[in-house]
């Protein structure tokens, strides 16, 4: 990987990317197109992955960041740097989705923000984002940390079809984040914050448990190539 403040970079422009060309396909399509937005965020991982996996490890995520350091595949500070270049990459593209976007269009999505279904419990909400975040982190881990996975290949295809059919299969109920940047950058642009927790702590919880169980069953006792 390059030095820290190079890694940061690429993080940011990766994030970025995500929440710009995920966020504007909702904006793009009225949220009235689920195969289109799966397939943005799907195809904007896959190809950022692609870019920047042997310059940062190419996280883009702080729930991921969170299973990696967690399980001791990344250092605190370089942790604490990375988190802080998504957040800002995902508030600086929501910005600037917002600027752009006609104003009707922005605004009757609240700019790609992820909610939850009307009616749907919150505990529910939180269940869902966990379960698709576990399997997100564990496309993650079986890629890219473990060194006997097809990482050099398939990783950025691999777990950017993950995020395609987490997106298909509950995008509907609670909008898919997997991601606390991917909800927090929209959320700062449109002074959204109903149901917060639900895509910081899903995520998180979801990402530390697939980070543990993978590492526990099958890295334990061994040195796993690290981002």
């Amino acid at each position: 990987m390059e030095d820290i403040g190079k890694a940061a970079v690429a993080e940011f422009v990766g994030t970025f990317a995500l929440i710009f060309f995920g966020a504007g396909t909702i904006i793009a399509t009225g949220n009235t197109d689920q195969l289109a937005i799966a397939l943005a965020h799907g195809l904007t991982i896959a190809i950022m992955v692609s870019l920047m996996v042997h310059i940062s490890g190419a996280v883009f995520n702080p729930a991921i960041q969170a299973a990696l350091w967690v399980t001791g595949k990344m250092p605190t500070v370089r942790s604490a740097v990375y988190i802080v270049a998504q957040v800002a990459g995902a508030v600086a593209a929501a910005f600037l989705l917002k600027y752009f976007s006609p104003s009707p269009a922005f605004d009757s999505v609240n700019g790609g923000t992820p909610s939850v279904l009307s009616g749907y419990m919150l505990g529910k909400a939180i269940l869902v984002e966990a379960v698709a975040t576990f399997f997100l982190v564990w496309a993650v881990f079986a890629t890219v940390i473990d060194d006997r996975g097809p990482f050099a290949k398939t990783a950025g295809f691999t777990i950017g079809l993950v995020i395609t059919i987490d997106v298909l299969a509950v995008g509907p109920l609670t909008g898919a984040a997997m991601n606390p940047a991917r909800w927090f950058g929209p959320a700062v642009a449109t002074g959204t914050w109903t149901d917060w927790w639900v895509w910081i702590a899903g995520p998180i919880a979801g990402g530390i448990i697939a980070g543990i169980a993978y590492w526990s069953l099958y890295l334990q006792g061994r040195d796993p190539a690290t981002p």
